[in-house]
């Protein structure tokens, strides 16, 4: 055990080691301080950039180091863009690169089993962040619980499939320039990994250690490695990372799936003087339910680069890259699944007695005659993503030069195992829910024993079988040729030509119908084929059912062999639930640009800048199924667009530390993925009944943005800095909600075939519709200075502070395309900040991070009369230390998630109705570094 948390580092890479001072001349303290940098992040060539640069007396190595880096690549773009970079990535406690993210200014985290999974970016969602690895777009796609956004069909970057080990720089640009490609309204996010001319001769670093979470009791290994080499006096050079994680944790709590309420007697039986006289509009849990899902993750990443310099002319060199997010994952729920019923379904379900609050919240209700599931749900899910790049450039003479990219990126998700058992109850009297003590985590007593498998059935019609099988792929191939030309000093002609082939596709399969069960042969009895689960962690108070038994899936499938594919197992692409997901979308780019980039003096007031011009033309082809009358047809649709977005960059140095910037430019971003296909998608899951339909015309959405920003560099690695931020969005694509009998839509009956509902139903509608957009505002402020100016061991203390405001008024409309609300975009949090004080002495370094989001909206309008849904703000703390016992051996000790954030999902702004309270529990890594 001791040996897997050993860290072996014998490294020549100027970054590694501790905070230290020098009085080197000020130009060796800025070559010093970029030399890990990635080549990339070279310094710009304007005179007026270097001299502010030059000014830097300070030379330090270790996490400071990292920092005053992020600073100076920061301090020399035109736009504006922020900046992680080498040993800052390896010192944060992150588990992956969203963690990482967050430190920037204006990026805000969604998770997934209680790590980041995607984006957002000055409040706009993932679908509005474009990724670059190494230089070209790629997307990474995984699977999810259903209450974190389920399996990525989208264009959202889920940034769990990778360890942030193995990326030496992260850079998030918030300004358009005509050399960036088009595709985002929020950000476009470069992660580079490591490469042999990033460093000095043979490196050489590994390290492991092992976690515990206080929540699953699980030990859990991590293991990084790196070894890098040049040859022949620096003209090539190669290189290999590996990391690898192995994680198992719990995630459990209370979950409702939503509120809903009915016109006359709240949908019930009014069956007695409680019910018809009190319960007319008022709002009951749609399924409440306690839940446990176990998650087991493996996380293998690997790069590899070469780089030759085969002439002071000429450079070619080649990046590899491979992520693997293996997954398996179990959700037990104990439902009271009859709430979440129409027609025939809870009508039949009589209020004893309840209590309503002042918000119209059925809170408190004892019932007759409710139907309780118990359900288990099994999935085996896998990533991966591959990516070779092959570049070079080559200088004709100093004045010009050509370079050139051109590589795949493939992201292939795999989830050949999604199965869902229910075990069932009809009619339980005496069932009671009780929120009054606590609106997250109420009591629920179900009225009979949950844990005697007697009190079960497994019944044809009435439990089921639910197999899932699905897949998606997404692709991208990238060709490009640039040139700069510098036609007179202060003054450089750029251009190039991209060409870019997107592919998605999507796959599942379904059963004809789950509600068709066998029945259990002579003398097998549910005992056998059932397991108990329970909450561990979670106190729900008073007398409960947070113990229960749950359907054994391994036991069912070996009596059953339910993955036979055969007779009543028999898989189909062709089953209306199922058709949506077979779709794919292919979209063609070429896209070129001229750009010129400028310095010059105002007066005695440099000035840097650019601006160009960028064309792309997109050809689109959506296929999916759509109904030809009442039959579905495979059906394409093709369509192309055009879009000019020029793009305006400046920075004035009012004096050689105070920076003024500007920015102005139209982008584009593409429609999602799940809109563009044809035709209506019919799905039943449980008590959920949705038809979704698609657009393949949509327009994109494009904006006009303008930024402005302050930066002063006050003193040594330290930044004060103030930034405006204004998007006016011309247009922008929603999917309106609503709620209505399925008969009422005019769709064929013939759709609900095998899924258990009934036309007169009420199913959930969503389409996507083009809407004029709204304006979107913000401010930054950001803080970073060392206390070097401090006496004693506080100069060895530091601080990087940074919040965000965001506000957006965006025109949401219903689905007759009539004006609702106006609020903000879905992912948007109106405050955030992140927080680190650290410090790093002469043996021992420690450092804390808070980082806060803002409540933000999920769902506009919301469903089951809802306004909207939301989920509620976290203030995630997290730390790390280290403790070098002597020069060779060091101690480190990293926590996560120290105050244990529950994921508090909501419906309906004043009623704030709990829809998911889960959380996954404290994550501690305990290791040791040994340097040779």
């Amino acid at each position: 055990m001791l040996a897997a948390a050993i860290a072996l580092g014998l490294s020549m890479s100027p970054s590694t080691g501790y905070a230290q001072q020098s009085a080197q001349p000020a130009q060796a303290g800025a070559e010093s301080a970029l030399a890990a940098a990635p080549a990339e992040s070279a310094p710009a060539e304007s005179a007026p950039l270097e001299d502010a640069k030059n000014l830097d007396a300070v030379v330090v190595t270790g996490f400071r180091a990292s920092l005053q880096q992020a600073l100076d690549i920061k301090r020399e773009e035109v736009g504006v863009v922020d900046a992680i970079v080498a040993e800052d990535i390896a010192d944060f406690p992150d588990l992956n690169l969203a963690e990482s993210l967050q430190r920037i200014p204006g990026v805000s985290i969604a998770r997934d089993a209680g790590e980041g999974r995607q984006i957002s970016v000055r409040g706009l969602g993932p679908d509005f962040t474009r990724v670059r690895i190494n230089g070209m777009e790629a997307l990474t796609t995984a699977g999810g619980t259903d209450s974190s956004g389920g399996a990525n069909r989208g264009r959202g970057f889920d940034f769990n499939v990778f360890a942030s080990e193995l990326f030496n720089s992260l850079k998030v640009r918030k300004t358009a320039s005509a050399d960036v490609e088009e595709g985002s309204l929020g950000a476009t996010v470069d992660l580079q990994t490591a490469r042999p001319f990033d460093y000095d001769g043979l490196t050489f670093v590994a390290g492991g250690q092992l976690g515990f979470n206080d929540l699953s009791k699980d030990i859990d290994p991590r293991a990084t490695a790196l070894i890098s080499n040049t040859w022949a006096d620096g003209r090539f050079g190669a290189l290999l990372s590996v990391a690898y994680t192995d994680r198992r944790l719990v995630e459990e709590g209370h979950s409702t799936v939503r509120w809903d309420n009915g016109p006359s007697s709240g949908g019930f039986a009014a069956s007695s003087p409680f019910a018809a006289a009190r319960l007319p509009g008022t709002f009951h849990p749609r399924i409440p339910r306690y839940g446990v899902m176990e998650h087991d993750q493996q996380r293998l990443g690997i790069t590899s680069a070469l780089q030759f310099k085969l002439s002071d002319k000429t450079e070619l060199g080649l990046d590899l890259l491979y992520a693997k997010f293996d997954a398996t994952r179990t959700e037990n729920f104990l439902n009271g699944i009859s709430f979440s019923r129409t027609g025939t379904g809870k009508p039949q379900t009589v209020v004893l007695d309840g209590e309503v609050d002042a918000r119209g919240n059925l809170v408190y209700g004892r019932f007759n005659n409710v139907d309780v599931r118990s359900e288990a749900r099994y999935d085996e899910l896998s990533t991966k993503f591959s990516q070779a790049n092959f570049y070079g450039e080559h200088k004709f003479s100093d004045d010009f030069a050509v370079s050139g990219q051109i590589g795949r990126a493939k992201s292939e998700f795999d989830n050949p195992i999604q199965t869902t058992i229910t075990l069932d109850r009809s009619n339980a009297q005496g069932y009671v829910y009780d929120y009054r003590d606590s609106s997250r985590l109420p009591i629920i007593d179900n009225g009979f024993d949950v844990n005697d498998p007697a009190a079960w059935s497994f019944a044809n019609g009435v439990s089921e079988i639910r197999l899932r099988p699905q897949a998606s792929e997404n692709t991208f191939d990238n060709r490009q040729l640039d040139f700069r030309w510098t036609i007179a000093p202060g003054f450089k002609l750029k251009g190039g030509i991209q060409s870019k082939k997107y592919q998605f596709d999507s796959s599942e399969m379904r059963r004809v119908s789950e509600l068709a069960v066998p029945s259990l042969p002579a003398g097998t009895r549910l005992a056998d084929l059932t397991r108990s689960v329970a909450l561990q962690g979670t106190s729900v108070g008073g007398a409960n059912d947070s113990r229960w038994l749950i359907p054994d899936i391994g036991a069912f499938d070996r009596l059953f062999d339910i993955y036979s594919n055969s007779g009543t197992f028999a898989l189909s692409p062709d089953v209306a639930s199922a058709r949506g997901n077979n779709r794919s979308v292919e979209e063609k780019d070429l896209g070129y640009y001229l750009q010129t980039d400028f310095s010059t003096n105002l007066g005695e007031i440099p000035i840097s800048g650019n601006f160009g011009v960028r064309h792309v033309k997109t050809k689109q082809s959506s296929t999916g199924f759509a109904l030809a009358g009442t039959t579905p047809v495979l059906t394409t649709v093709e369509r192309e667009y055009s879009d000019t977005l020029p793009s305006l960059n400046l920075v004035a140095d009012i004096t050689p530390d105070f920076l003024i910037r500007f920015g102005a430019a139209k982008v584009m971003s593409r429609p999602g993925l799940a809109n563009l296909t044809p035709g209506v998608t019919v799905s039943v899951s449980g008590g959920n009944r949705v038809v979704a339909g698609g657009n393949p015309l949509l327009d994109p959405f494009r904006a006009k943005t303008y930024d402005l920003g302050l930066e002063w560099y006050f003193a040594e690695e330290a930044l004060l800095g103030l930034g405006f931020f204004y998007k006016n969005i011309d247009s922008f694509v929603q999917t309106s909600r609503e709620i209505r009998p399925y008969n009422s839509s005019g769709l064929p009956n013939e759709l609900l075939a095998g899924t258990g509902a009934l036309p007169t139903d009420e199913f959930q509608f969503n389409i996507p519709v083009n809407t004029p957009g709204g304006k979107l505002r913000g401010v930054e402020f950001s803080y970073q200075q060392p206390f070097s100016f401090l006496p004693g061991f506080w100069n060895d203390f530091g601080v990087q502070f940074n919040y965000t405001y965001v506000d957006s008024k965006i025109q949401y409309v219903t689905a007759a395309g009539a004006s609702a609300l106006k609020t903000d975009l879905v992912g948007l949090s109106k405050n955030a900040y992140n927080a680190t004080l650290y410090y790093e002495g002469e043996r021992f370094s420690a450092r804390v991070s808070a980082a806060y989001r803002d409540d933000y909206l999920t769902t506009v309008p919301g469903r089951n009369n809802a306004d909207v849904e939301g989920t509620k703000g976290t203030t995630t703390i997290d730390m790390s230390a280290s403790w070098k016992i002597n020069d060779k051996l060091e101690l480190t000790l990293e926590g996560l998630n120290l105050t244990d954030e529950y994921n508090d999902q909501w419906v309906d702004s004043l009623a704030d109705r709990v829809s998911v309270y889960h959380h996954t529990g404290r994550q501690y890594f305990l290791g040791l570094r040994f340097k040779l």
